[in-house]
């Protein structure tokens, strides 16, 4: 078992690059699988979680290249996927089983698919139940009223359908999405409020007929995709580490170049900005339909700037669900109370959020109580380091290792592993900016 030890940093500085987001990865490699051509994909994230989805999609007879960071894709149209030999494994991804079992809906085959312990318990019975009105038939572990994988998919003849999502989740809609492209008609997606959209732009840049309104999705099919070439911003969920590391150290000047500014995913900025923090985003751009821009924080010396508590639930949440975690660290050295709520869904990722990022706080010394469905979090308190647990969960991890920068003495996290899932490089990269 890997473990990471964090001595505290009065000063950070630096420039670097954030590897390339792990949602957009996925889809890139899922839609050049189905399409027609090449696809070559830049600044690919080489983490665990997405070289998964390569290697489900290699077993159904893609051919895939890696070259660096650089993934070329011989596309084989949306029927010319083969029955795998033997079981898929989507690993720790939960996007990976997710977002896949949409596409396996629509093949003339029977394909079971699976994931590491952590998968296992994750629910599926979300994506069951609009597959199943699409003509799919999904079984599984049926426990406690839920669904769980091992998932045995039989696929046939979709139907278009019309789905009004419980909670917004952009795992769900984007399976749907993806079945809807084998379907003879217009398949909508209805969410209480917007998920992260990187496959409504994806599936528009990759040639589908995708409209979009309000908080309504729908595609057309069946589809005829044709490769493309992607580059793919850093990944924002990644770069929030970063920026909070920047915000809490009492000198900071550093540099985050090519990150993702995808309005559904930038919750973490609007949320640093309440907390009154300042970050300076510059060189907005455009690429492979996704906006991406450069960063910068600097906390001189010679200025204290206090963060304030605030309220964070409704809308906002999809904007930031993976932030969570982090958000909590910061909330820590924040003057007053800082209220998490409608984040319930934290309690089914890799680990159950809300409880693994309470407990271990809590070790160093943070004021958090723990609610159904957020946090209550009372600052700002002074850190001490002590031994934590990532409970195999990348983003508990990370969180932890940036309190580690800002609490008394050593921290030592423990499983740390589990970082490769979305982020290789994360140790370095906080040497880096700590050195």
């Amino acid at each position: 078992m890997k473990t990471f030890t964090i001595t505290p940093t009065s000063r950070i500085k630096g420039e670097i690059n954030i590897p390339g987001d792990k949602s957009i990865s996925h889809r890139a490699v899922m839609l050049g699988a189905i399409a027609n051509g090449e696809t070559v994909i830049d600044n690919f994230l080489m983490g665990e979680d997405c070289l998964a989805t390569i290697d489900c999609f290699r077993k159904m007879g893609v051919d895939i290249k890696e070259n660096g960071k650089q993934i070329v894709i011989r596309g084989e149209g949306l029927h010319g996927l083969r029955k795998p030999d033997g079981i898929l494994d989507a690993g720790n991804s939960g996007t990976t089983i997710r977002l896949i079992s949409g596409i396996l809906a629509g093949q003339p085959f029977e394909t079971t698919i699976t994931g590491d312990a952590s998968i296992q318990k994750r629910p599926m019975k979300r994506i069951r139940e609009p597959l199943f009105r699409m003509g799919a038939v999904i079984e599984g572990k049926e426990t406690d009223g839920d669904l769980y994988p091992p998932l045995t998919i039989k696929g046939g003849k979709i139907r278009p359908t019309e789905y009004k999502l419980p909670v917004a989740s952009a795992q769900v809609k984007s399976c749907i999405l993806l079945a809807g492209l084998y379907a003879d008609g217009k398949t909508t997606v209805i969410e209480p409020s917007p998920s992260r959209d990187h496959t409504e732009r994806m599936l528009s840049y990759f040639g589908s007929k995708v409209e979009v309104l309000g908080n309504t999705v729908s595609v057309r099919g069946p589809a005829s995709l044709e490769g493309r070439e992607v580059d793919i911003p850093g990944d924002i969920s990644s770069a929030a580490y970063f920026l909070a590391a920047g915000i809490l150290a009492p000198e900071s000047d550093l540099l985050l170049r090519d990150v993702g500014v995808n309005p559904t995913r930038d919750g973490i900025l609007e949320v640093i900005h309440r907390m009154g923090g300042m970050i300076e985003v510059a060189s907005e751009r455009m690429m492979s339909e996704e906006p991406r821009a450069d960063m910068k924080i600097r906390n001189p010396k010679s200025e204290i700037r206090k963060l304030k508590g605030i309220e964070i639930g409704g809308e906002l949440i999809p904007r930031l669900i993976d932030e969570i975690p982090v958000i909590a660290v910061l909330a820590t050295q924040a003057q007053g109370t800082t209220v998490i709520k409608d984040a319930k869904e934290l309690r089914v990722k890799e680990s159950d959020r809300i409880r693994t990022i309470s407990s271990e706080l809590r070790k160093l010394g943070a004021k958090i109580e723990e609610k159904e469905d957020g946090l209550v979090i009372t600052g700002p308190v002074k850190l001490k380091g002590a031994v934590v647990k990532s409970y195999g969960d990348h983003r508990v991890a990370m969180s932890l290792a940036v309190a580690g920068l800002i609490a008394e003495g050593e921290t030592v996290i423990e499983d740390t592993d589990c970082i490769e899932t979305s982020f290789p490089g994360f140790e370095s990269l906080i040497k880096k900016i700590t050195s």
